[in-house]
């Protein structure tokens, strides 16, 4: 029956297994639970229609059984009764319903066989079911937990690569410092030497420039005050006429 080999191969396969090929276990395992069950849904459907079969094989045989036993026993009155033929027509009948026993014999074996296994297919989904439905919050569980750890582990990573960058900027900064430096002292180096002479000179040339300066403007007020006075006499003659 194809049945029993599907099922035979589906407790062959190994639970841990499956989950540990999968990439998501918190999904995985609830898939396989759904697919535990609708395996279990019909294992039981096969296995009540394989009982079923059983009760109808040892039904038919029980029957036959009586049938053969009645025979035997109407053989034995016909014999009683000395009608010898009528025993051989009952022993005839008798020995077409031996064959037939058994056939139903073997039916029967069969069914029982068959039930037998599904019973421990069904008893075995039960059992992987109850067992897994158990484990699941805990795989969950450790699910997250792991998810938790892989989002801290990516967060310290960024965090080293930010200080990474952070370090990177500080060297760029000290080497401008260094380079403006230099720049600087090449610049002091390339200026031309002053004189000190010529520094004293121009000490002392400031101080002329200043002395011209109030020279300058003493002689533009003397200047306007002879205009002045130049005007106010010229206004005077002017009255007198």
């Amino acid at each position: 029956m194809s049945i029993l080999k599907r099922f035979s191969d589906i407790m062959s396969a190994n639970i841990n297994a499956l989950l540990d090929k999968c990439e998501d276990p918190a999904k995985m395992v609830d898939q396989i639970l759904r697919n535990l069950n609708d395996d279990l849904g019909k294992v039981k459907a096969e296995t009540a229609s394989i009982m079923a079969e059983e009760a109808r094989a040892k039904r038919e045989l029980d029957e036959c059984n009586k049938e053969i036993a009645k025979l035997l026993d109407y053989a034995k009155r016909a014999i009683e009764a000395g009608n010898d033929d009528d025993a051989r027509l009952f022993l005839s009948k008798k020995a077409t319903l031996t064959e037939k026993q058994s056939t139903l014999e073997q039916k029967v074996q069969l069914a029982s066989s068959n039930t037998l296994k599904m019973r421990q297919m069904h008893d075995k989904l039960v059992s992987e079911v109850n067992e897994l439905t158990a484990r699941r919050d805990s795989i969950k569980a450790k699910v997250a937990t792991a998810n938790m750890q892989q989002r801290i582990n990516e967060l310290g990573s960024s965090l080293n690569s930010s200080k990474s960058n952070l370090g990177a900027f500080t060297r760029m900064e000290e080497k401008a410092n260094r380079m403006l430096d230099e720049a600087n002292a090449i610049a002091d180096l390339n200026a031309v030497p002053k004189d000190d002479i010529e520094s004293l000179m121009n000490k002392y040339d400031t101080k002329t420039s200043s002395s011209i300066e109030d020279e300058l403007a003493a002689l533009k007020g003397n200047r306007s005050s002879t205009i002045d006075h130049e005007l106010a006499a010229l206004k005077g003659l002017t009255n007198q006429e």
